[in-house]
């Protein structure tokens, strides 16, 4: 089921990647994206895999950020594409019926009802706040989030600077899932930031 905190792990925590990732999953976190475009294949291929047992230990879904060969390689179950990587449709003849496919629509509601027609299994919006990770993307307001809920039968991602302190407001508009980096990854204690997030959607 596509609900709650989703972490998308980010290079700037490299060095302790799999303790946050960890500590994230033990804080009630159950949906992964490995990302680390500028990586080396090799190493891209060692983190991801070891990120992947951590999600397995815990009953996480893992998903991998671009990359449909690593993705096939490893036994991911599944990826998440951005509008200038490769097609919803390639990704699911590759990797299968049973894979979660995800894909970026920024703040475009059409783009977001051509990936459901093709298959994705979410969309994703965004950003909706000031975001480290991507401070050049364009804003989307966070009414796009109720209207794609009443336009979609996929869940609904919002992505982009997310806080404790701002994520109410999605939640609020009926998101399904929070993705978050920066907010989850800095935090002095993962596991208790991350059930902080996931209590929200409790509320």
């Amino acid at each position: 089921m596509l609900k709650g905190l989703y972490l998308i792990t980010d290079p700037c925590w490299k060095d302790d990647l799999l303790n946050k990732v960890e500590s994230a999953l033990s804080g009630g976190c159950r949906l992964v994206q490995y990302r680390n475009k500028g990586a080396a294949q090799s190493l891209r291929k060692t983190e991801a895999l070891a990120v992947q047992a951590l999600c397995e230990t815990y009953n996480a879904s893992f998903l991998i950020n671009d990359d449909i060969e690593l993705a096939v390689a490893i036994g991911a179950d599944g990826v998440h594409l951005g509008q200038d990587d490769s097609h919803c449709l390639i990704a699911r003849q590759q990797l299968g019926s049973e894979a979660i496919i995800g894909i970026t629509c920024h703040s475009d509601l059409r783009l977001a009802k051509n990936a459901e027609c093709d298959g994705a299994n979410y969309v994703a919006f965004g950003r909706f706040f000031p975001s480290s990770t991507k401070p050049e993307a364009v804003p989307a307001p966070q009414q796009l989030i109720t209207e794609a809920k009443q336009s979609l039968a996929i869940p609904v991602v919002a992505i982009g600077g997310i806080t404790l302190d701002n994520a109410p407001n999605l939640i609020q508009q009926g998101v399904d899932m929070l993705a978050v980096s920066h907010s989850l990854l800095s935090a002095d204690n993962c596991e208790q930031r991350a059930r902080a997030f996931n209590e929200l959607f409790r509320r």
